[in-house]
């Protein structure tokens, strides 16, 4: 491309030609290989012959295997995963579509048995494991199911933990308080891949957790007096918790990893493996595969209502019309899944009513702040100046801002939840996986968004309050770390747009520390670029090569950050219109995050929309 209109055009033709008959985009959620060979597994198990599908998900996974034998989770980390690679072999192994004697899997092992063994992979993988009769379970998990049983107003609560936490938690809960597991006569042994005899094999679980487990166990027989029916009520919490949060497609709360932890569950408590409820969760998990490259992958979520959300407001950004039949057509999608359900966030937040937005197409439930802010962009404006539809902009509104925290700024799900006592679990990651503190993503991205969207007075307490929070929380270097992108890049752009558009002049020595950071960091090529590795080591860490994606976060944050476009923004913006159709190993990048060092997410849709707004922005702002 020689223009910056030119480029616009060829990505709002690129969008128009994905966009579905209901108006959606359903660009696939890419997640690695974990999901695919959890499939597998599952369907073993369950003794449900889908050949096809089993063997395209055999595929798929060897397809992605190093030449070493080992399976990576992004580009460049170093070697391999050990925890990939044990839950692509196992996979594999259990598929019946590859032996244990083929020189991959021969590969696969050594690399395993190098790298620790089954007893260096993450916990959540050694949970699986221990279900299907691969590794003992502990004696003592550390979260007792006596939690469920907690007051809100006990030090240490289930509902302290995250949504996202929570409805892993409680599959888990029951399993391990079952001990369960489940082989089939095809379960391959994996026995070979521990390096102490299973009798020896211990969970890491300290003196000092075992403590935390008595003291909740000491509290539930405090508040209740009932020790002995103790466990008998907290089971069933934990099951109704799970039956009563299955959303219409089967699945529970729309994850992959949380039903396939709940069907496990189920069966522990005696559910047969052809009762109702399976066999929908089962089909609920079916239905997230999409195909990449001819090949089949499980979804961890289905990503419909994010892709849409942000396709219909870059499309406007770029000029098309609400009235325009791509950005109607989205619209009405969008407008058909606000929700109209009280969901856990209603516990740490009783005086709002429902009105926010989830993830994906069949989330009924689980509103979130990111999709609730993008599809109120995509819905703000008509041709008249006014939301498309008054009621349901209210509402959002209403939702939204009843969400922010006390800190000042804004969480991904549930206002308020911050506990340190979460961080003495013994659960590697698990401030990911069960904390939902404030982050400068979330709060940038709803500064932005009330700042150019809504008619908030400046002065108004919760401009203030984000405001102070992302200035007190800019890294020494002049960025900020973001919380589901990857990882000081993605913060950062959050963060200068928000400020920005919530009033602060961009003369103000925080936006300048962070432009003068972003700079710093521009590569030879003009463009930007950040490893996943900055997630794990908690500073920046350069790719080493630029990405579309890393680009325009970039660019954006400096076009809000200038009154002029400075030689830094022009080399970026000649990175983009001549990288803009390239397809190799950094447009397949992982941009978002779920789980340092394990969980990463390569959203299809990212190449088109955040170029796209770049673009925009920069023709409209300096006329280019």
């Amino acid at each position: 491309m020689n223009d910056t209109v030119s480029g616009i055009n060829y990505l709002i033709a690129a969008l128009r030609k994905d966009q579905t008959h209901d108006g959606s985009w359903n660009y696939p959620f890419e997640t690695g290989i974990s999901t695919d060979a959890y499939m597998i597994i599952l369907l073993r198990t369950l003794e449900i012959h889908d050949e096809k599908l089993i063997q395209g998900l055999a595929a798929r996974i060897i397809s992605k295997q190093e030449e070493n034998g080992a399976w990576k989770i992004f580009e460049d980390e170093k070697d391999g995963n050990a925890t990939a690679t044990l839950e692509a072999y196992y996979g594999l192994l259990y598929s019946g579509f590859i032996q244990r004697e083929n020189p991959r899997m021969k590969a696969a092992r050594k690399f395993i048995l190098e790298h620790g063994g089954m007893e260096s992979v993450n916990v959540f993988t050694k949970i699986m494991l221990s279900s299907t009769g691969q590794y003992p379970w502990p004696e003592s998990f550390p979260i007792p199911v006596e939690i469920m049983l907690m007051p809100l107003s006990f030090p240490f609560n289930f509902y302290q933990f995250s949504v996202y936490g929570r409805v892993n938690l409680a599959p888990i809960l029951i399993l391990a308080e079952k001990k369960f597991s489940i082989k089939t006569k095809n379960s391959p042994d994996l026995s070979d891949l521990l390096l102490t005899r299973t009798g020896e094999v211990q969970w890491d679980i300290q003196p000092e957790y075992r403590s935390l487990l008595s003291f909740i166990k000491e509290g539930a027989e405090d508040l209740i007096g009932l020790p002995k029916q103790l466990h008998s009520l907290a089971m069933d919490r934990a099951k109704k918790y799970m039956l009563e949060r299955i959303e219409p497609d089967g699945t529970f709360y729309s994850y992959f990893s949380s039903t396939f932890l709940m069907i496990f569950a189920l069966l522990s408590l005696g559910y047969s493996k052809d009762d109702p409820v399976i066999k929908k969760a089962v089909a609920g998990l079916k239905s997230l595969r999409t195909d990449i490259d001819g090949l089949p992958h499980m979804q961890y979520a289905n990503a419909s209502v994010w892709n849409t959300s942000l396709i219909s407001t870059a499309l406007q950004l770029a000029g098309l019309s609400p009235d325009d039949p791509a950005v109607r057509k989205a619209n009405a999608y969008l407008l058909e899944r606000q929700q109209d359900q009280f969901g856990d966030w209603v516990i740490h937040n009783p005086n709002s009513l429902p009105g926010g937005w989830g993830f994906s197409d069949v989330n009924t439930r689980n509103p979130d702040i990111d999709d609730t802010t993008a599809s109120l962009r995509a819905i703000g404006r008509t041709v008249e100046g006014s939301p498309i539809n008054q009621d349901a902009w209210d509402r959002g509104i209403h939702w939204l801002l009843s969400m922010q925290n006390d800190d000042g700024g804004w969480p991904s799900f549930e206002r308020n939840t911050e506990n340190p006592l979460l961080d003495f679990l013994p659960i590697e990651k698990g401030e990911y996986m069960f904390g939902d503190p404030t982050s400068a993503d979330l709060t940038g991205r709803t500064l932005e968004f009330l700042g150019n969207y809504t008619n908030l007075p400046d002065h108004d307490p919760a401009f203030k309050n984000a405001i102070n929070w992302l200035l007190n929380n800019q890294e020494q270097n002049g960025s900020w770390y973001g919380r589901w992108g990857i990882c000081y890049i993605y913060g950062t752009w959050a963060a200068v747009t928000g400020l920005i558009a919530a009033g602060l002049s961009t003369n103000h020595s925080t936006i300048r520390k962070a432009a003068d950071w972003l700079y710093s960091i521009q590569n030879e090529d003009g463009g930007w670029g950040e490893s996943c590795l900055s997630d794990s080591h908690k500073t920046y860490v350069p790719l080493n090569a630029s990405t579309l994606t890393d680009t325009a976060w970039a660019l954006d944050a400096l076009i809000a950050a200038e009154d002029q476009p400075t030689e830094g923004i022009q080399k970026g913006i000649d990175y983009l219109l001549n990288s803009i159709d390239k397809n190799d190993w950094t447009t397949a990048y992982p941009k978002g995050q779920a789980m340092a060092g394990s969980f990463y997410i390569h959203y299809h849709s990212y190449r088109f929309i955040f170029p796209l707004m770049a673009l925009a922005h920069f023709h409209w702002k300096f006329g280019q």
